[in-house]
């Protein structure tokens, strides 16, 4: 089993920044991908970004040029560094990560932080 835990969630203005960290624990060496997904009441979650083992990325349209993920392979950890960021932004923001072989989008959640941004 892997165990996902984030960290870096809060207020922010709209047009400020912030950065959000994500550190795996436990069966580390199975993780392949990992990915930042968020959601808000009353709709399904959404990928904003995700980076697969071989540092290949894939972003949201709507965070593209803002938004950037990165990864640290030695720690298994994955950053989201979060810029220019809207209130459409306000986000309950879940860290993802995807088994080596597997056919899910994702098979391990972290519990989530809750990303606010203020007009």
């Amino acid at each position: 089993q892997v165990q996902l835990l984030e960290s870096g969630g809060g207020l922010v203005q709209a047009g400020g920044s912030l950065s959000l960290s994500c550190a795996a624990s436990g069966n580390i060496f199975s993780i392949d991908a990992m990915g930042w997904y968020r959601q808000t009441p009353g709709k399904q979650r959404e990928m904003v970004a995700t980076i697969n083992s071989d540092g290949s990325t894939v972003y949201a349209a709507s965070v593209k040029g803002r938004f950037t993920i990165s990864r640290d392979h030695a720690n298994i950890k994955v950053y989201l560094r979060m810029n220019s960021l809207k209130p459409g932004d306000t986000a309950v923001y879940y860290c993802g990560g995807k088994r080596r072989n597997s056919y899910n989008e994702m098979d391990y959640w972290g519990k989530g932080t809750l990303v606010t941004v203020s007009p």
